[in-house]
């Protein structure tokens, strides 16, 4: 067999999952394996290193696929190897450890890590209480999540903004985090006259806080607002948001109305296309994402998914479906690899095709999915995509000083309390596009 260069690898430890030898002393190595948001984090976090870049990703290790992985993760003379035992090809990989922040209590004496954790080289808070698709007489939850069995539990239920400041410090500071993600289930409010798509209002006051007490890329991820709520996302970006994702998880609106039936019924699908379409006007290439499971509806609906998104400016997080034990889909088969490789090769065309930047800004490292610039590896080597290849590069040089820039706290005159109301509008000009 051909040895399988980072990426390849990377989409077989997502598709086949890792067995864990008893060499290895992943409890004093490792970073602890944690449920939180909606699952997709419960693996073993790795570095595959690479000679265009390293990979980091989150490998499911507990999963009921992941016995008959013909991939085994073992421990010589200190380091870590994959071994494929197919070929006996030896892949090595690091094992990032736990931050010592994690374990550390905030000023209201939780857990650091019950707050936000790390997934990659960015912090992930989920601001919400338990997605209300979750509640009883309301199960409509998707059927491949499990933040109904994670919130509350394995992280705090309700997060104060104060103590998301806290993590957001020492993330910055000890682990050099500089992409700080905010998401939230589906929530709604209980006055009959009020609008249930309120997720904006709730992300508001941390948006703020970061931008004030923190610095740095602020990313947002809530249900999407209807049209004449769309000023909602120039307040926003107004109190310091850099990045809106909308998660409508597959492209075949079959598919989204039988495995996400609360955000069909509520939403619809087109709420959020119309969203990602207005943000992805206002903040330039690069700035918005959809986000697509990849591995259930048929490829050709995904490929089509990422040639939408990236015809937007856009680009697409793809995240090769993982059957989450306690999930309703826990025993669904987990996907192809070559089936993924071929998705993931689609991907990085449309990125060279429609100039979607990939891998600018520093240290941002999504271990949940294969990334855009993981797809690097995939390329064809043509002229087309090494002019690409020195675009970015140009890209990442002269916008150093914009980076740097964002990493200082500054202070926003807005009220994230009280927002301004229809018919506000705010423009900011596109640092990463051409």
């Amino acid at each position: 067999m051909a040895s399988l260069n980072p990426c390849e690898l990377e989409i077989e430890l997502f598709c086949r999952g890792l067995r864990i030898d008893s060499s290895c002393t992943l409890e004093e190595d490792a970073r602890g394996f944690r449920r939180t948001r909606a699952g997709l984090g419960s693996g073993l976090e790795l570095v595959i290193p690479g000679r265009l870049k390293d990979i980091w990703c989150n490998v499911p290790v507990f999963e009921h696929f992941c016995a008959a992985s013909p991939f085994l993760l073992v421990k010589e003379n200190g380091r870590y190897v994959v071994v494929d035992t197919r070929s006996d090809e030896a892949y090595q990989v690091i094992v990032p450890p736990e931050p010592s922040w994690y374990r550390r209590k905030t000023s209201r004496g939780h857990e650091m890590a019950s707050i936000g954790v790390l997934q990659g080289t960015y912090l992930g808070v989920y601001i919400s209480e338990t997605c209300r698709f979750w509640d009883p007489g309301n199960d409509r939850h998707c059927h491949f999540c499990t933040s109904g069995l994670n919130v509350g539990k394995a992280e705090v239920l309700r997060k104060p903004v104060d103590e998301v400041v806290e993590v957001a410090k020492a993330a910055k500071e000890e682990s050099g985090v500089t992409f700080f993600h905010f998401n939230a289930g589906y929530q709604r409010e209980d006055r009959p006259d009020a609008s249930p798509y309120h997720g904006l209002n709730l992300a508001a006051p941390y948006v703020k806080a970061i931008r004030e007490q923190v610095g740095g890329f602020i990313g947002v991820q809530v249900a999407p607002v209807l049209r004449h709520d769309f000023w909602k996302y120039d307040w926003l970006i107004a109190l310091g948001a850099d990045h809106f994702s909308f998660c409508y998880e597959f492209h075949n609106p079959l598919y989204f109305e039988r495995y996400c039936p609360g955000k069909c019924g509520a939403l619809g699908q087109r709420a959020f296309f119309e969203a990602m379409e207005y943000t992805a006007e206002k903040l330039g290439k690069g700035a918005v994402s959809g986000e697509i499971i990849a591995g259930v509806e048929p490829v050709e609906d995904t490929l089509r998914a990422i040639d939408y998104i990236t015809s937007l400016g856009a680009f697409p997080t793809v995240c090769i479906f993982r059957p989450l034990q306690g999930s309703l889909m826990e025993n669904h088969p987990s996907p192809e690899p070559e089936a993924m490789k071929r998705v993931f090769a689609h991907l990085w065309d449309c990125c060279v095709k429609y100039g979607i930047p990939t891998d600018v800004i520093p240290n941002i490292q999504v271990s949940l999915v294969v990334q855009p610039g993981d797809t690097v590896y995939l390329a064809k080597n043509s002229l087309r995509e090494r002019a690409y290849r020195a675009k970015m590069a140009v890209l990442r040089v002269l916008g150093k000083p914009f980076f740097a820039a964002k990493m200082k706290p500054r202070p926003v005159g807005l009220s994230a309390e009280e927002p301004p109301g229809p018919g506000f509008s705010f423009s900011r000009r596109p640092i990463l596009s051409w």
